[in-house]
C-alpha cells in the first residue's frame, strides 16, 4: 500500500530539501505542487529544483508547459490525479510538496472544478482594495498587484465564467486520498531573512539575464511570475534595479504571508514543524520520527 506524504508550507522554508530526504528515506517519488514550476522556462525565478538536486529520485508534474501556454487548476487536478493514481497503482510512496495550497487541494481533496454558467458581475463599483481583497478570497497565492486592476478584473471574472471554473463547497475539505500532512513554519524575522537572502542568491546565479531573455520573448504569463513582473519594470524603465530587487524581496515576503496563512485557515490537519535553517537535518528527522511513530 502507498504512503503519501504532503509536505507543504511558506517559499524558504526548506520544501525542496526537505522532500528529497524524506523520498530517499521512503523510497517514494516526488509530485510537485507549486503553480510556477509547471512552466518550462523560468528556472531562477520560481527557485525550482535543478537535475543535480534531485539526487535521482523521481519527480513529476514539472516543466509541463510554456509560459506562452494557459494551465488551469482543472488541468492540473486532471494530470496530478493522473499521476497519482497510477503511482498508488504500482504500490509507490508518494512525497507531494509545493505551496501552492489550491494545487494541493485540488489534488488530495473531493475539491469540485465543475462548468458553471457565466454570470453578470458589477467590478467596475469596486475599488481596487476591494477588488484585490475578492482576487484574494478566491486565491490567497495570486500575485497580482492591487495597482493592476485589468489584471485584477481578468482574473475574477475568469473565476466565474471559465467553464472550469472552481465551485467550492464542504466537500472541498474531505480527503479523497489517505495521506499524511506535514507543515514547516518559521519566525517571521528568520522567514523573511532567508527571502531576503534567497533573492540575492538569485541575482548572483543570473536572474536578470534569465529575466531578461524571456522579456524579449514577451511570453503571455511572464509578468505573472515574482521576480520578472518587478524586472518587467525595470526594462520598461519605470524603476531602478535597486528598486526592482526591493520589490521582488518585499513581495516575495507577502507571499510567504499568504501561504501560511492560507495554509493555516485552509487546511486544519497541518501538523506544523519549525525549521532549523541550521541544522535542516533535526527537522527532517523530527519529521520522519513523527510519521514513524502515528504508523506504529
Amino acid at each position: 500500500m502507498s504512503k503519501i506524504i504532503c509536505l507543504v508550507g511558506p517559499t524558504a522554508t526548506g520544501k525542496t530539501k526537505t522532500s528529497i530526504a524524506l523520498a530517499k528515506y521512503y523510497d517514494a517519488e516526488i509530485i510537485n505542487a507549486d503553480s510556477t514550476a509547471i512552466y518550462k522556462e523560468p528556472l531562477i525565478a520560481t527557485a525550482k529544483i535543478k537535475e543535480d538536486e534531485m539526487e535521482n529520485i523521481k519527480h513529476h508534474m514539472l516543466d509541463l508547459v510554456s509560459l506562452n501556454d494557459d494551465y488551469t487548476l482543472y488541468d492540473y487536478q486532471k494530470d496530478g490525479r493522473k499521476v497519482l493514481d497510477e503511482l498508488i497503482s504500482k504500490g509507490k510512496n508518494i512525497i507531494i510538496t509545493g505551496g501552492s495550497g489550491l494545487y494541493i487541494k485540488a489534488l488530495l481533496y473531493n475539491y469540485n472544478l465543475n462548468e458553471t454558467k457565466k454570470i453578470n458581475l458589477n467590478l467596475n463599483s469596486l475599488t481596487n482594495d476591494e477588488l484585490k481583497h475578492k482576487a484574494d478570497e478566491i486565491d490567497p497565492n495570486n500575485n497580482i498587484h492591487i495597482n493592476n486592476r485589468q489584471r485584477l478584473e481578468r482574473f475574477i471574472n475568469k473565476y466565474y465564467e471559465n467553464d472550469k471554473s472552481i465551485i467550492i463547497n464542504n466537500s472541498g475539505n474531505e480527503k479523497k486520498y489517505d495521506f499524511i500532512l506535514i507543515g514547516l513554519r518559521s519566525d517571521r524575522e528568520k522567514l523573511y531573512s532567508m527571502i531576503n537572502d534567497r533573492v540575492e542568491d538569485m541575482f548572483n546565479e543570473g536572474l536578470l539575464l534569465e529575466a531578461h531573455n524571456l522579456y524579449n520573448l514577451n511570453l503571455k504569463n511572464y509578468s505573472n511570475i515574482i521576480g520578472y513582473k518587478e524586472l518587467n519594470m525595470y526594462f520598461n524603465n519605470e524603476i531602478s534595479l535597486e528598486e526592482a530587487k526591493e520589490l521582488i524581496k518585499r513581495n516575495t515576503r507577502r507571499y510567504a504571508k499568504r501561504q501560511f496563512t492560507w495554509f493555516n485557515n485552509q487546511m486544519k490537519d497541518i501538523v506544523w514543524f519549525d525549521v532549523n535553517y541550521k541544522n535542516i537535518n533535526e527537522t527532517i528527522n523530527n519529521i520522519i520520527n513523527y510519521i514513524n511513530k502515528i504508523e506504529e
